[in-house]
């Protein structure tokens, strides 16, 4: 069975488990090596299981383990032409492939697509497991164009990105110019924004639901999931009947597996 593992989870550091217990990949790497292979761990995966790594972009708070984790485990490291251009100087010795199309790894299929973010080539993925299930991951986005729409539709589960409290936000202690830029097309999704679409990927076939990169500033994990109750809600679905909802945790300190 497919499973996700939804190591860690918000600015100080992102990292998803995507496979079965023989095998599977990371889908980003932003806390030391030594944090994810512990995580790992707890999650009953061998991080010797691993085949690859695919990256979703150059930000700190999805590479800063790579190198070590990597070299460590014999990795090879994916992700668009642009964003391993902006890593390579931090990963002199390892196996960098640039996407170009679909992935084999671990009998899965990876397809990245585009996302607007504030970096050079920044992309979301979606999975295609060898048990015919589909998981897509899209965060670190700004809106939500048609192909990131398109990427999440019918999938049997998703992570997609809730990161802040619109009135949080403005009211908090953030610079303006910080502010600006969150609030921005290439900022994060929105806690309101997220919560509209998801009454759509319902229709579509989503049944599984990951609220993802929580702000440990500018959110609640309440507020994340209040707001996508009610739109769910509205729109006359019913939770653990329907779908199954949850937020991903800010700060991991226990395993959290996810079958779908």
């Amino acid at each position: 069975m497919a499973r996700l593992c939804p190591l860690f989870s918000g600015s100080s550091g992102n990292s998803y488990y995507i496979g079965s217990r023989s095998g599977g990949v990371l889908i980003d790497c932003g806390r030391s090596a030594r944090q994810t292979e512990g995580m790992l761990r707890l999650c009953g995966i061998d991080p010797l299981a691993l085949h690859a790594i695919f990256v979703t972009h150059e930000h700190t708070d999805h590479t800063s383990g790579i190198r070590v984790f990597a070299k460590k485990f014999g990795l090879p490291v994916y992700a668009s032409p642009g964003t391993l251009e902006a890593i390579a100087p931090g990963l002199p010795q390892a196996d960098l492939r640039p996407l170009t199309g679909p992935v084999e790894a671990a009998g899965m299929i990876l397809e990245a697509f585009p996302v607007s973010h504030d970096c050079i080539q920044p992309v979301g993925y979606r999975v295609h497991t060898g048990d015919g299930r589909s998981f897509c991951l899209a965060t670190d986005l700004g809106c939500l164009s048609e192909e990131v729409k398109e990427a999440l539709r019918g999938c049997d589960a998703v992570v997609l990105e809730s990161n802040h409290d619109v009135e949080l936000l403005r009211s908090g202690p953030y610079p303006y110019h910080l502010k600006r830029r969150i609030l921005s097309d290439q900022g994060h999704l929105s806690n309101e924004i997220c919560a509209a679409f998801l009454p759509e990927l319902l229709r579509s076939g989503v049944r599984r639901f990951i609220l993802g990169h929580l702000s440990r500033e500018n959110n609640r994990p309440q507020l994340a999931l209040d707001a996508a109750l009610s739109a769910l809600s509205q729109a006359g679905y019913r939770r653990e009947v329907d779908y199954l909802l949850e937020a991903a945790p800010v700060e991991n300190t226990q395993a959290r597996t996810v079958i779908f």
